[in-house]
């Protein structure tokens, strides 16, 4: 399997409502970035999370290794970058990251485990042979 594979850049705005009172990104918003970037990356794959759900199985973090640099802040864009460091049958780690578009500062660093779920029988279990295909 390929060692890394490199996602699609994903903007992000900032919004009023992803920020506290004095205009500073809430930490927990960054996930959410890293979350979507993730979610584009599967759907530029045309690798249904919908499809998934609907048969009790779904892609769940096991782990997150963050670490905060400078803080984003109102109106800033944040590009979110994204690159599968890591993969086997049952695992994948995300190397994430977002830098602000307009001067390149780097406002956070985390690699992101990503395992596949099966509801029904409440472990984990093999990505779809879809997923897996992109690293060969």
């Amino acid at each position: 399997m390929k060692p890394q594979l490199k996602c699609k850049d994903l903007l992000c705005p900032v919004y009023v409502e992803d920020t506290d009172f004095q205009g500073v990104v809430y930490h927990a918003n960054y996930l959410k970035y890293f979350e979507r970037a993730r979610s584009e990356f599967l759907r530029e794959h045309k690798i249904s999370q919908t499809k998934a759900l609907q048969t009790n199985e779904s892609f769940i973090v096991k782990k997150l290794d963050l670490e905060f640099h400078h803080p984003a802040v109102l109106d800033d864009t944040l590009i979110i970058s994204s690159i599968v460091i890591l993969v086997s049958k049952a695992r994948m780690h995300f190397l994430q990251s977002a830098h602000n578009n307009k001067n390149d500062t780097l406002i956070i660093t985390g690699v992101v485990e990503v395992c596949y779920f099966d509801g029904i029988k409440d472990r984990p279990k093999a990505f779809p042979k879809n997923l897996l295909a992109l690293f060969e």
